[in-house]
């Protein structure tokens, strides 16, 4: 059965502060859903090597054990929780996808 992913990419944070509360809802629900973080860059230390557009946003990337339950785990009451805590006018590219395996 392959994995399932999301993957978040925000074009722009103005203040790091408004994820605060988002991220802590969030964090709590992937974990109950079984989700494993594997990379949120370039924030905590994590390296990049931007190329061609050259951009460095910071993209988020976690792990499911099956494309089902990464978008059951977005689809639960504990996640659309967190959804709440986000700002009105934040933007964000997430995308939830099936891995190759």
């Amino acid at each position: 059965m392959a994995k399932g992913y999301w993957v978040s990419v925000y074009p722009t944070i103005s203040d790091p502060e408004m994820l605060t509360a988002y991220d802590k809802l969030a964090g709590l629900a992937v974990q109950a859903a079984g989700g494993r973080l594997l990379s949120r860059i370039p924030s905590r230390g994590g390296r990049v090597v931007a190329h061609e557009a050259g951009m460095t946003q910071r993209v988020v990337l976690i792990e499911f054990d099956s494309f089902e339950q990464a978008v059951a785990a977005y689809e639960s009451e504990a996640y659309q929780k967190a959804l709440v805590a986000l700002p009105d006018d934040f933007e964000r590219d997430f995308r939830i996808i099936e891995g190759a395996d």
